[in-house]
């Protein structure tokens, strides 16, 4: 009889799914009157989690590449400032957002060509070029924050476009529905994620296979650097200023809201629905233990005890398949 097999996907699909219907049910009966399941902070989290949320889809792709980008928090930060700047020249805020975005794409590609040229660990480059980065925009912004709102109080509807709401739903979470289900069609419905697939699980058979590694690397730190002009832009009218602050944290929450969200740090393995269910588990266990009056460092605590134990569950899980594999 033929031995069963199981696609590593799917085991880790069906963990993730398990634990993001149990972190919404134990919150939902544990925090104070129930205020997890309040309107008021649904909508908060439909608000915030995008924030984070939004740049965490591009990660992970770039994880199932098998590469890392710790860059964002300061590539985030400096598109906000690059953004303010154009306002204060009176370019119009759809300008100006449509010329950041490429901005975005090119601190993208450095990290892309120092990567694939060096052959060094993207770990190490980019957490250089994340140093490098920062304090040039510390030295250029003087880390002073920069208001916005009379720049952008004349364009009602670029605010409502970026931060309004349609009805009860903010806008920002239909943003990041819209760019999942973009990300999610290129990784799973295009040549492009065979190409990701194929390099993050083995590059030299992806190599023999015709595929180009080097161009696919480049490409999925592009698509990071987008989504951190957009992200920037989102915040800074979220908040009405710029904060050379903005994004602070940002390169190892989004890395453990991928893992949590079954993408194996090796590379090869993951999804597009796997990352954003793992993109809410994190925010959902940040937002709950705040609720539950649990202090900031014992929520930052929970959330890396949640980490290891999902490393350690998805190590599991690869040994299981192996071992039905074998």
């Amino acid at each position: 009889m033929q031995r069963l097999r199981i696609k590593p996907i799917t085991l880790y699909g069906l963990n993730t799914a398990i634990t993001f219907i149990v972190t919404i049910l134990i919150f939902s009966v544990f925090t104070p009157d129930h205020l997890f399941l309040d309107p008021r902070n649904l909508g908060s989290l439909a608000k915030l989690t995008p924030d984070i949320g939004i740049v965490a889809l591009g990660i992970g792709i770039l994880m199932i590449c098998g590469e890392f980008d710790l860059s964002i928090a300061s590539v985030l930060p400096f598109c906000s400032y690059i953004f303010t700047q154009l306002l204060i020249l009176g370019i119009n805020p759809f300008i100006g957002l449509i010329l950041v975005l490429p901005i975005g794409a090119s601190f993208g590609l450095i990290n892309g060509i120092l990567v694939v040229s060096t052959g060094l660990p993207s770990f190490i480059l980019t957490l250089a070029t994340m140093l490098f980065w920062r304090g040039l925009l510390y030295g250029v912004s003087r880390m002073m924050p920069i208001s916005i709102l009379s720049y952008i109080s004349n364009y009602p509807a670029f605010e409502n476009v970026l931060t309004g709401q349609i009805g009860p739903i903010p806008v920002q979470i239909l943003w990041f529905l819209f760019f999942a289900v973009i990300l999610g069609l290129l990784l799973h419905q295009n040549r492009f994620g065979n190409w990701v697939y194929a390099t993050g699980s083995n590059q030299e058979a992806a190599r023999a296979m015709g595929v180009n590694v080097r161009l696919v690397k480049t490409l999925c730190y592009m698509i990071i650097g987008v989504l951190c002009a957009f992200v920037g832009v989102m915040q800074s009218v979220r908040l009405g200023s710029f904060a050379a602050t903005q994004g602070i944290g940002f390169e190892l929450k989004t890395i453990a809201a991928v893992v949590v969200g079954g993408t194996s740090l090796t590379g090869g393995v993951g999804s597009m629905l796997g990352i954003c269910l793992g993109i809410f588990i994190i925010r959902i266990v940040e937002n709950g233990l705040i609720l539950m009056q649990v202090p900031v460092f014992g929520v930052e605590t929970f959330i890396g005890i949640a980490v290891v134990v999902f490393v350690v569950i998805n190590n599991y899980m690869s040994r299981q398949v192996a071992r039905q594999a074998g």
